[in-house]
């Protein structure tokens, strides 16, 4: 009989070995192949700003044989240009280089959230912010999977640290769980669809994230309707027969058989329904069909040079320029640098870069700019280069202080000294959370020596994660050019010289302190449990909620030019969302782009909030002295909270306040909207507190008077109250069970337990 092609066929031809097969890896990046039935395998590798698949023969993770293939900005970098169209384009371009490798689906983006600056992989990962992770999440999906080929959303969840990342519980409570790390992720898979969700490491509250059917199904299937694959992480699987009775469908990679044996074991014991391996083995063919559908949409060869200009478009898109002060009389600033000054470039990572993060996610890049070459063939005057001081662990304290000394030298005979400076990539990679936010002790007595002689320096920074800037107050210009990918070198010379003017935004804060940090308590926990004690205030929530003074908040970043924002309105249209309008303008003499930032509060709530929270974002060009209406657009469901009471989404009604600025700290206008809320109605039951009774729309108005009569009944208890207590406040927190109390022996008391047993019932009645 001749073999079925995998789009016809079903589980229904499958053995029950077989479809057990399919469930796990045949090798560390291929599934498995079903011959008879001419299901073939397919290639999975990782991402999650460029493709990193493995040569034929190379080493067993591909990290050291790599088909060269272009490296984007990683998130850091590329999450700061708030731009949803630009990473668009970036998403297409990594689906364009996995189709021409054929390879099914590129591993990423990553969306977890920056809890810590210590986290050894936030270089992956968008922002400390739900809402801009979520959009641009999805954006990068859409993107790359525009191409025909798949993507894998991770890691899911709760993955905010490396530290004991196997298994450590992040214990967090329902509230930040769904409204800070599950919020982005809830965004992408309902907007975007991913193929596949990659399940992570960790536990959640103690269960293994790969054994949670409320996680894996409840959660993303039932309630987001997610209609893809989940796959672990890479060795995430603790328990293979739980694992895919809670929803995890494809175990990465090969368990050589070892697991699949188990499964089939499971179903003729009777401890698992043949059916729960049915549907995980059909999730399976479904991504293979998607693989069939998309293959050869894009065929080769690569435009390396296309990809490569697109890589350093991206880069000057994603450098935030933190300061750039005006001196003198004149008011002129460091920044741009004019093409013939003579200038003295200072700093290791101007002749190396370090471009990407270490671990899964680095890419043998097509070619590889250094910022010193590029700001030599940008430049008409002298350029000297100094090293400054060495990345390598073995250098010594004489060997420091001679390329520190040489560094004053270049710097003395320069107008101005580019300094560039960052964190060596032993000091923070996937696999081990970072120590500290200090840049080493060379780095910074170079900043000092610097400065003596050549006030006018700039900082270029070179971090997949936010450092400490001692210096800040003493350097007038500061470019945090994170990790640019390959092509980062030639960005930041287009930014210094003014070629391209800057416009990124920091997606997270940036601290003065270690110590300052919301999770500096509780990270990375002890015996492989951290606690979530920072709940909701989680990176400017934090900050803002304390007053607390920080080195640069969240949003910001300068420009060239100058911004001036009009007056706000906002209102609320039939769908539920509000609409944000202003005028911006350009008010410099340059074309540039602007972040504007829409934050929301609800004073006096029911619920504890953060003081602001950002709900929209635009990127918005202009030319010089340009006008343009901006609108904005706060969907309702990203205005909710997550109602523990009931345990769903819940948009409180009121009158919300809308902040629209240039940072979390930085509000231009603002406005005002009253949202009618939703219905919810809470059940009751004895420990109900008399102000949530009296609150209940059934039965809230007989309480209130069965109250006020009791107050009555009891007045010569309150005679005895010293003068001015305000006993209904006293009485408010009361559970309603036990009121009786207070007429205890009184025939003719008001309230009775068989009132309060039928007042709970009326209000729990089904209403209709």
């Amino acid at each position: 009989m001749s073999a079925k092609r995998a789009v016809d066929v079903t589980v229904t031809d499958l053995t029950l070995e077989e479809k057990a097969s399919l469930t796990s890896g045949a090798s560390f990046w291929h599934t498995t192949p079903i011959e008879r039935l001419g299901i073939p395998s397919i290639m999975v590798t990782d991402g999650p700003h460029g493709l990193r698949k493995q040569r034929d023969g190379g080493d067993h993770l591909g990290l050291g044989d790599s088909v060269p293939a272009t490296c984007f900005p990683p998130a850091v970098a590329l999450g700061s240009s708030w731009d949803v169209d630009l990473i668009h384009r970036v998403g297409e371009a990594l689906g364009t280089e996995t189709s021409i490798e054929d390879v099914a689906v590129l591993l990423g983006p990553g969306l977890n959230i920056k809890r810590s600056p210590l986290c050894g992989r936030n270089f992956e990962y968008f922002s400390e912010d739900p809402v801009i992770s979520g959009v641009l999440g999805a954006a990068i999906v859409k993107g790359i999977q525009s191409k025909g080929v798949g993507t894998s959303l991770k890691h899911f969840a709760a993955n905010n640290q490396e530290d004991d990342r196997m298994r450590v519980s992040s214990d967090v409570d329902a509230r930040p769980l769904r409204e800070i790390y599950l919020r982005g992720f809830q965004r992408v898979v309902q907007e975007a669809q991913p193929w596949t969700v990659m399940c992570s490491y960790n536990r959640i509250n103690g269960v293994y994230a790969s054994e949670d059917p409320w996680l894996l199904t409840r959660v993303l299937r039932d309630e987001w309707g997610f209609d893809g694959l989940v796959v672990s992480d890479w060795g995430a699987v603790n328990e293979r027969v739980p694992s895919i009775a809670a929803g995890m469908d494809l175990e990465m990679p090969s368990s050589n058989g070892i697991t699949d044996a188990q499964i089939v074991a499971a179903v003729k014991d009777g401890s698992v329904d043949e059916s729960v391996v049915d549907t995980a083995a059909g999730r399976v063919l479904d991504l293979v069909r998607k693989y069939q559908a998309g293959a050869g949409s894009v065929e080769g060869p690569l435009d390396v040079d296309a990809h490569h200009a697109l890589a350093r478009e991206a880069a000057g898109r994603g450098i935030v320029l933190l300061k750039n002060d005006t001196r003198g009389p004149e008011g002129s600033t460091v920044l741009p640098l004019s093409k013939n000054a003579r200038i003295a470039v200072i700093g290791e990572f101007a002749d190396k870069p370090r471009y990407q993060g270490a671990g899964s996610s680095m890419i043998n890049p097509t070619r590889l700019d250094s910022a010193l070459d590029e700001i030599r063939a940008l430049a008409s005057g002298e350029v000297a280069y100094a090293q400054g001081f060495s990345n390598s662990v073995t250098v010594s304290a004489d060997e420091t202080a001679e390329l520190r000394d040489a560094a004053v030298v270049a710097a003395s005979a320069a107008e101005v000294a580019v300094l560039f400076l960052g964190l060596p990539a032993r000091l923070e990679s996937e696999g081990y959370d970072r120590d500290d936010i200090d840049l080493p002790a060379e780095q910074l007595a170079l900043v000092d020596a610097v400065l003596e002689v050549k006030p006018d320096t700039v900082v270029v920074l070179s971090n997949g994660g936010v450092v400490a800037l001692p210096f800040a107050d003493r350097v007038p210009a500061i470019l945090e050019a994170w990790l640019l990918g390959q092509a980062g070198g030639g960005a930041t010379a287009d930014v210094l010289f003014g070629d391209v003017n800057p416009s990124a935004k920091l997606t997270e804060t940036m601290p003065l302190r270690l110590e300052d940090t919301p999770a500096f308590l509780d990270f990375p926990g002890e015996f492989s449990h951290t606690r979530y004690g920072e709940g909701l205030f989680v990176g400017y929530r934090w900050y803002d909620a304390r007053r607390m003074e920080v080195a640069f908040p969240f949003g910001h970043g300068r420009s060239y030019t100058t911004f001036g924002y009009g007056d706000a309105s906002a209102e609320v249209a039939g769908d539920g969302s509000v609409s944000v309008t202003l005028a911006l303008t350009n008010t410099g003499d340059r074309a540039g782009r602007e972040v504007v930032q829409v934050y929301t509060s609800l004073p006096g709530g029911l619920v504890q909030r953060p003081l602001r929270e950002l709900k929209a974002f635009a990127s918005v060009a202009l030319e010089p002295g340009e006008t343009r209406t901006v609108t904005l657009v706060v969907h309702r469901e990203d205005l909710a909270y997550w109602d523990v009471r009931v345990d769903r989404w819940v948009v409180e009604g009121g009158s919300y306040a809308i902040e629209i600025g240039a940072s979390s700290r930085d509000i231009r206008a603002t406005a005002e909207v009253e949202l009618e809320g939703d219905a919810l109605r809470v059940p009751l039951s004895r420990s109900s507190s008399l102000a949530e009774v009296m609150a209940h729309p059934v039965v809230g108005g007989m309480v209130q008077a069965a109250i006020a009569q009791m107050m009555g009944e009891m007045d010569s208890a309150a005679s005895i109250m010293p003068e001015g207590v305000d006993m209904s406040r006293m009485m408010a927190s009361f559970p309603i069970g036990r009121a009786g109390m207070f007429a205890a022996g009184d025939p003719n008391a008001s309230i009775t337990p068989e009132l309060i047993e039928g007042l709970i019932a009326m209000a729990n009645a089904p209403q209709g």
